[in-house]
């Protein structure tokens, strides 16, 4: 625990969120993150992850909506000193040299560990001699990471780091999320669509289609409480979500609470986050038409 930091149960809580663009919305999304948790953060393109994040941050004023970060106000200086966000491509300068990050950076995040800073550019093999604008996409993903360790933070945020990386390098990135998590006071919150990359890391799982939270809770579970089911002909009468249809086959999702309704020319699966990220955005768009 650092000294003078006051610890909560709760490294983010959301209370009815509301941010309203003329294309899209947040509709009032309520959450909490707890210690110890890795978190994925999972929807259709445009679905609102960015945005929760980007809002949480500080980066974008709410309409409405209560947001607390590490017992701070969205935004406060004292909460920002705590995340390590790590984005798709580095935050630094491209004109900075790898190696000298430290010097510009250490000013901002009392708590930069230099030292630990060039054991993570050798270890993720980021060249300290190039600059930033040099480095290859991967290379400045791997970057954005060992920044964001660097700090010493209790919250990381990684908004689709993975997108497009060698499963290598996806590896590197998931060993270091396991290390950061030995510490029980520490969070992750991770947005991707690469889901398989949630099944080894996440403890729990937030579904977000549409600006609204549709699932949240333990990623185990999402199993118990979803199906997928499959068939041809004539759909049953019993509950499906996000119905598609290709020639006479088609297949939905179900929660397993209706499963006994669909007979045996119906064949049931256990679903994948996919699946259930896909058929509730399908869902939804059937909805509002």
């Amino acid at each position: 625990m650092r000294l003078g930091v006051k610890m909560t149960e709760h490294v983010v809580k959301i209370a009815d969120l509301n941010v309203r663009r003329p294309a899209f919305e947040i509709d009032g999304i309520s959450l909490n993150l707890s210690r110890g948790s890795v978190v994925g953060f999972v929807g259709p393109n445009g679905a609102g992850k960015t945005t929760v994040i980007r809002t949480l941050l500080g980066l974008i004023t709410p309409d409405s909506g209560d947001i607390e970060v590490l017992g701070h106000p969205a935004g406060a200086p004292e909460a920002l000193a705590r995340i390590g966000i790590v984005l798709d491509e580095p935050t630094a300068a491209p004109e900075w040299r790898v190696g000298s990050l430290g010097r510009h950076l250490a000013p901002f995040y009392p708590e930069w560990d230099e030292r630990r800073f060039g054991q993570l550019l050798e270890r993720l093999s980021v060249p300290r001699g190039q600059r930033v604008k040099q480095l290859s996409r991967g290379q400045g993903v791997k970057l954005s990471l060992a920044m964001a360790l660097a700090q010493t933070p209790e919250l990381l945020i990684l908004d689709e780091p993975s997108s497009g990386l060698d499963p290598a390098s996806r590896r590197e990135i998931g060993d270091l999320i396991r290390e950061f998590m030995v510490d029980p006071e520490h969070a992750v919150l991770f947005s991707t669509h690469i889901t398989t990359d949630l099944d080894a890391l996440a403890d729990e799982l937030i579904v977000i289609v549409g600006g609204r939270i549709e699932y949240h809770g333990a990623l185990p579970d999402i199993t118990e409480e979803f199906a997928m089911a499959r068939g041809s002909g004539a759909v049953p009468t019993a509950s499906v979500l996000g119905l598609q249809r290709s020639g006479a086959q088609w297949s939905a999702l179900i929660r397993m609470v209706d499963s006994s309704e669909f007979g045996a020319d119906v064949v049931v699966d256990a679903a994948t986050i996919d699946d259930v990220v896909v058929h509730l955005a399908v869902e939804q768009k059937e909805v509002a038409a």
